[in-house]
């Protein structure tokens, strides 16, 4: 981007432990030139008028831990341009890929093609810790390692006890993370939604929470006899695996994705897209639990976990259709809206959440602001926008939730620069 900006008084978070503060700001073809009286010397030389901040938020990008893209080059619901695009305008700086794709990437030559891709949003791809995501077998952890894999990661569900003590015991990933979802799809069968008064009103089969709460303590209990495996928990989504971490003296790092946090299903009309989701769509109590486990630091960080659909898949009924929700756009609004506003967060401690938190589980370093770097975020928690399927002229999924509606809180802007698809 080319944004020239000249902020008085804007609030600044800087980067890991530090404090919102309010200084004058200068930004020159979407770079930060200088701070305090220097911008506004150097931005009174340049003729770029100051503004007047109100409460407009500087920050550094989001991160996103994990999330699938399973036709990277000629998908038509979302593929590498769409994504980065999409990422830079919700301010996102940083993505994990999860392994799951047409070309499953559990082989160096699915992680050498994708990691050639240059982006100033940085792409971390996770490898398949079993052979096409099955859980049957162990695929080559070192040689996707040594070929650009950051860590390693299955699908969404968890392989066979016996295959991650196969892998641990070898432990060939050495400190690389392993992420893995503590979700039993046997036990889980049809159910789409946990326990309580409205799944039974809307008839729903129930996803029992021993689909969930079973395999986290087959995990947690696996994981004390490898203690220096750096063991990564995907998306937890209940009350009772919250009270679980919670009583473990040592926790792995641990996600929760942004949907379990501004939705349950109290609040879900029966043909709300936001059924179909894995893990599945907990109640009121897990939403509080989740929402409490990130101040606790009980839970590491919020993924968006995003799996993009097309029209055609999202027509089908909730129990047919393939499950997952997209929009990067939505989650700081979303959280800023449940965090800050109503569960009363600091902005600190929700950078914690969405972009120091995820780069951890990552192991990467944290994003910051820095003079002469255009990795920055402008967010007005005041803007208002209507949610729609088509952003900026270029093809979106359409499973992406409040279509139509009116959303309070925009990534305004964002210094990191994209690249046109080639056949724009």
């Amino acid at each position: 981007m080319t944004s020239n900006y000249l902020f008085e008084n804007i609030q600044i978070l800087d980067g890991p432990g530090s404090s919102i503060r309010e200084e004058t700001v200068l930004i020159e073809n979407g770079v930060i030139k200088a701070f305090g009286k220097q911008a506004f010397h150097k931005g009174n030389l340049l003729g770029i008028e100051p503004q007047k901040a109100q409460n407009k938020l500087l920050a550094p990008c989001l991160v996103d831990p994990h999330s699938f893209l399973e036709s990277p080059f000629n998908g038509k619901e979302e593929n590498i341009y769409t994504l980065i695009k999409k990422a830079t305008l919700a301010g996102y700086g940083q993505l994990g890929i999860l392994p799951r794709s047409n070309l499953w990437r559990d082989q160096i030559e699915s992680i050498i093609s994708l990691k050639s891709f240059k982006s100033d949003v940085l792409l971390h791809l996770w490898g398949g810790f079993s052979l096409g995501g099955k859980g049957l077998s162990l695929s080559r952890h070192t040689e996707l390692l040594q070929n650009g894999a950051i860590g390693l990661a299955d699908d969404d569900f968890i392989p066979s006890i016996e295959l991650i003590r196969q892998g641990f015991t070898l432990g060939e990933m050495k400190n690389s993370p392993v992420l893995l979802a503590p979700r039993n799809k046997d036990l889980q069968g049809g159910g789409i939604s946990r326990q309580s008064v409205d799944t039974l009103r809307a008839g729903w089969v129930l996803d029992p929470v021993e689909s969930e709460t079973l395999p986290l303590i087959q995990i947690l209990e696996l994981h004390k006899q490898y203690p220096k495996i750096a063991l990564r928990l995907m998306n937890i989504s209940t009350s009772e695996s919250v009270s679980i971490l919670k009583n473990m003296p040592s926790k792995p790092m641990t996600t929760v994705q942004w949907w379990h946090l501004v939705n349950d299903n109290s609040k879900l009309s029966p043909h709300d897209i936001g059924w179909s989701v894995t893990p599945s769509i907990g109640s009121p109590k897990d939403r509080a639990s989740l929402i409490k486990g990130l101040e606790d630091n009980v839970l590491t960080a919020i993924s968006v976990h995003s799996t993009a659909l097309d029209d055609s898949e999202n027509k089908l009924p909730v129990t047919e259709r393939k499950k997952g929700i997209c929009g990067h756009n939505l989650v700081l609004p979303l959280l800023w809206d449940q965090l800050i506003k109503k569960s009363g967060w600091e902005i600190e401690s929700l950078w914690e959440k969405i972009s120091f938190g995820p780069s951890q589980v990552l192991n990467q370093t944290e994003e910051k602001l820095s003079l002469g770097s255009n990795r920055w975020l402008l967010f007005d928690p005041e803007k208002k926008w209507i949610q729609t399927n088509n952003e900026d002229h270029f093809s979106t999924p359409t499973n992406q939730p409040f279509r139509d509606q009116t959303i309070c809180g925009k990534v305004i802007d964002c210094g990191l620069i994209t690249q046109d698809s080639p056949i724009d």
